[in-house]
């Protein structure tokens, strides 16, 4: 197959091992009633358990993006899955909440290979024009993993009489885990104009960690990632709670058919803002829009209180899926601004600091909400968005293309880099 077609293979694999990793970093949440069973916890131990997984990744994404940018994403990938998946089946043997929460750790510890490698794998083959469609078409990945996980799980986890089932639902993740690996084996590779790869990488992570303009793309990432926090979290809480609106309050069914709405419109929203900024040749210039809109949105919301819920309802909806639909556009602008071969190096560093603002933000929201009700929490949502505007105004926008010469040679492209243009 020639490269124009086989890139899309690889953004399939990508998609489809990143989806295998958001089934257990976000999919488990939807057995926590059997988790609980099985492990005898309460709500605070079952958070601290799948809350185990994000500490693993967390805090192995920046080595396992520079291991991608020196050793290349297939083999990063299959044995960052292939661990996932040994993790994921001792974990179906295990009955002691200690030892299966060490165990998760080590799986998104692992995992994290795929959020650091497989952006790489996306920004070496697809070209500048159509980067920021393939990128979006990954992270709609996240998404549509923890949606089928939420799907499948509970019925395998009921399958086995409720908390039984808990080690078929293990056994489930690592037997997908594992299929992805296998997957990545075989179709990820280099692009076929790839030049050799150097003994030692281009440059080290040390210039990704203090490039000024990564470190102001990061903070500009992880703002918004507070009103995409608070309106996933809490807009089922919002529109059923009741104090807050007039008029009546929504059913939970119907309050969390929204939230499933929500998530759908920023999966799509991804895809369009990832066709948007090919179409205009930008990154951040979208990215600005959509924080002016975000803000919008949940200032609006927030000065909608005392109000008709279906109101509040068609305003937050919308607001909250714009949220949802931004990531690409950092994910991509983070990869073209990085050092010569550290693209999966900057796109870890970005990911780490929004995973950093997922955890906080659910912890913020829920004490504000206490002490000064939820006007004040879509309050925070806004200033955030704002916050984030005004952290990327005069930030240059990536150069998308940017050759390099070597002393073997004249100039050429470096597929390792994030910036290189691949393909025709």
């Amino acid at each position: 197959m020639d490269a124009p077609r086989y890139r899309w293979v690889v953004l399939a694999v990508g998609t489809a091992a990143q989806a295998a990793t958001a089934a257990y970093f976000l999919g488990l949440a939807a057995v926590t009633p059997a988790l609980r069973a099985y492990f005898d916890l309460d709500l605070a131990g079952v958070g601290l358990l799948i809350g185990a997984i994000s500490v693993g990744l967390v805090t192995t994404l920046i080595p396992w993006g520079g291991a991608a940018d020196r050793f290349g994403e297939r083999w990063v990938m299959t044995i960052g899955l292939l661990g996932s998946a040994l993790a994921l089946a001792a974990t179906a043997f295990v009955a002691d909440p200690l030892v299966a929460g060490g165990l998760l750790m080590l799986a998104g510890a692992s995992g994290a290979s795929v959020n650091a490698a497989s952006g790489r794998a996306v920004m070496t083959w697809f070209p500048a024009r159509s980067r920021g469609l393939a990128m979006a078409v990954r992270q709609t990945s996240v998404p549509l993993g923890a949606a089928l996980a939420a799907v499948a799980l509970p019925a395998i986890a009921a399958s086995g009489g409720g908390a039984g089932g808990i080690p078929k639902v293990f056994a489930t993740l690592a037997l997908t885990t594992l299929a992805a690996a296998v997957a990545v084996a075989v179709a990820i590779r280099e692009p076929p104009d790839a030049p050799v790869r150097l003994a030692r990488p281009v440059s080290r992570a040390r210039e990704v960690l203090t490039d000024r303009r990564l470190q102001r793309l990061s903070l500009a990432g992880l703002l918004p990632v507070v009103p995409q926090f608070l309106g996933s979290v809490f807009l089922v809480e919002i529109l059923h709670e009741g104090p807050i609106t007039e008029g009546g309050t929504l059913s939970l069914a119907t309050a969390g058919a929204l939230l499933a709405l929500t998530q759908v419109l920023g999966a799509a929203g991804r895809l369009g803002n990832g066709v948007w900024s090919d179409r205009v040749g930008s990154r951040l210039r979208p990215l600005r829009i959509v924080a002016v809109a975000v803000a919008v949105g949940f200032a609006s919301a927030a000065l909608l209180q005392p109000g008709p819920v279906w109101l509040l309802a068609a305003v937050l909806v919308p607001a909250a899926a714009l949220a949802i639909s931004w990531n690409g556009l950092v994910f991509t602008a983070a990869g073209e601004l990085a050092p010569p071969g550290r693209a999966a190096t900057a796109m870890a560093v970005s990911n780490t600091a929004n995973y950093v603002a997922a955890a906080a933000t659910p912890v913020v929201g829920g004490l504000l909400a206490q002490l000064a009700g939820w006007p004040a929490v879509l309050a925070l949502g806004a200033v955030a968005a704002l916050a984030a505007l005004l952290t990327l105004r005069r930030l240059a926008e990536p150069v998308t293309a940017r050759p390099t010469t070597t002393a073997a040679g004249p100039a050429q492209r470096d597929t390792g880099n994030a910036t290189s243009h691949v393909g025709p």
